[in-house]
């Protein structure tokens, strides 16, 4: 599902600083050799997610959801010298590749890439984190935001990916609806309800809800 006209998106993509050669080898390679490579964040959603870090200037990023690198990358050229990412995915398959893009971007002594369910690796790593963006599995979206929103510093962000699930959060009366989009929207309200939290929900590409620590 679309959000906007195809010709405002090219017009908002003309007017965002270009991807370099990294991020388009990134993008061709996902779609030429792995599976369901709309889920790669793409050229709006990696430059927002750099401008963020470099806003916000985060210690320790925990992403949940590497996929093929491309928003690991993006949000490790925001961080400072000091700053580290922590990536996790659970698909090994494609880790070589992924490890690959990661010694490309010459940043991978600042991402700790890690691989498992996150539901178990969450709970052995130290210390809080500054920032987190959730962008794996959407049932366990309400399990990692419950992991790590007590171990957000103060002022620490939440981003989660996908929550507008190509529209299928507007949901129309007397359609069933499906599990993934059952937990979004429990997920969004969950958000919304929480007093630990100020929010927003962002409509770019598809949706990413944005929570501070308070």
């Amino acid at each position: 599902m679309e959000f906007i006209a195809p010709e405002l998106l090219a017009y908002c993509e003309s007017h965002t600083s270009q991807e370099d050669e990294l991020l388009k080898y990134i993008t061709r390679e996902t779609h030429a050799k792995v599976m369901m490579p709309r889920m790669l964040s793409g050229q709006l959603q990696g430059k927002v997610l750099e401008l963020l870090v470099k806003m916000h200037n985060p210690k320790v990023i925990l992403e949940i959801g590497t996929y093929t690198g491309y928003s690991g990358i993006c949000m490790a050229r925001g961080l400072s010298k000091e700053g580290k990412l922590i990536t996790l995915d659970i698909n090994d398959e494609i880790a070589p590749m992924v490890k690959g893009f990661f010694e490309k971007s010459g940043l991978a002594a600042q991402i700790d890439y890690r691989l498992g369910n996150a539901l178990d690796i969450i709970p052995t790593l130290d210390g809080n984190f500054d920032m987190v963006f959730i962008d794996a599995d959407k049932a366990n979206y309400i399990n990692y935001y419950n992991l790590v929103i007590e171990r957000m510093n103060k002022g620490g962000i939440i981003m989660a990916d996908n929550v507008l699930w190509s529209g299928k959060v507007l949901v129309e009366e007397g359609k069933k609806i499906d599990k993934d989009t059952k937990v979004l929207l429990e997920y969004n309200q969950m958000v919304q309800e929480d007093p630990r939290v100020e929010n927003v929900l962002l409509p770019i590409r598809d949706g990413i809800m944005l929570a501070r620590k308070l």
